[in-house]
């Protein structure tokens, strides 16, 4: 299941409704915003998604991952809109029999959600200057 939330994360939740009984291993990742990148200090970032693709290509890269490495179960929820420093950004969340195969499935889903769901990221600088991140000119929001 792969998602994009509006509001804030929680993740007792997440953990939650994440249990699977079969799991002999469970692993999870938190992308949290940080106060700088690139040698620039960061005051906050704002995300934009188009999230019916979005929705669509992050459920293929579950389902890839549970196929590929054996899971159990796989989540992914990833934030939109306006996030200030140590909000968390994006979660994943792995079951599986055995530790190996929850840690590459974990870093799978995180680097394929990274490299193919359409997800924009913006930081706004600690100078009000703005700009988008690893964005291609022709994918990118307006309103740089």
């Amino acid at each position: 299941m792969f998602s994009i939330a509006s509001e804030a994360l929680d993740l007792n939740r997440l953990a939650e409704e994440f249990a699977h009984p079969a799991a002999g291993a469970f692993v999870t990742f938190e992308g949290r915003v940080r106060n700088h990148n690139e040698g620039e200090q960061v005051a906050s970032l704002d995300y934009q998604a188009y999230e019916a693709f979005a929705v669509a290509e992050g459920s293929k890269i579950i389902e890839e991952a549970i196929e590929k490495f054996g899971l159990l179960e796989c989540r992914c929820t990833h934030r939109v809109g306006h996030l200030d420093i140590g909000d968390l950004a994006v979660w994943v969340g792995v079951a599986a029999p055995h530790r190996a195969d929850a840690f590459t499935g974990c870093c799978y889903v995180i680097d394929e959600v990274k490299k193919r769901v359409p997800i924009w990221k913006k930081e706004i600088l600690e100078t009000g200057s703005s700009h988008w991140v690893a964005c291609h000119e022709e994918g990118a929001p307006s309103g740089k």
